[in-house]
C-alpha cells in the first residue's frame, strides 16, 4: 500500500545546518541549507524504499524551532 505523504521533523543544529527524521521511519539527514536538506530528504527516501511505486507522492517538514529567552 502506497503512503500519501511522510513527515520530517527538522531542527536546527546548534553547530551549523539542519537535521530531519521521519516520523515512524529510521530515515536521518542532515543538511547546511534548508535547500540542501531537501534534496538529501529525497536521496534518504530513495535509499529508503526499494520499490519507487512505494515512495510518498507528499513529503512535509515540520520545522521546529527553539528560542529561549529571559523573564527579567
Amino acid at each position: 500500500m502506497k503512503l500519501k505523504e511522510i513527515i520530517f521533523i527538522v531542527e536546527e543544529d546548534p553547530e551549523g545546518g539542519y537535521n530531519a527524521k521521519a516520523l515512524g521511519y529510521s530515515i536521518f539527514t542532515e543538511g547546511e541549507t534548508l535547500e540542501e536538506l531537501k534534496e538529501h530528504i529525497k536521496d534518504a527516501i530513495k535509499c529508503y524504499f526499494d520499490n519507487e511505486e512505494d515512495i510518498p507522492d507528499v513529503i512535509r517538514l515540520h520545522i521546529v524551532k527553539e528560542e529561549t529567552f529571559t523573564y527579567a
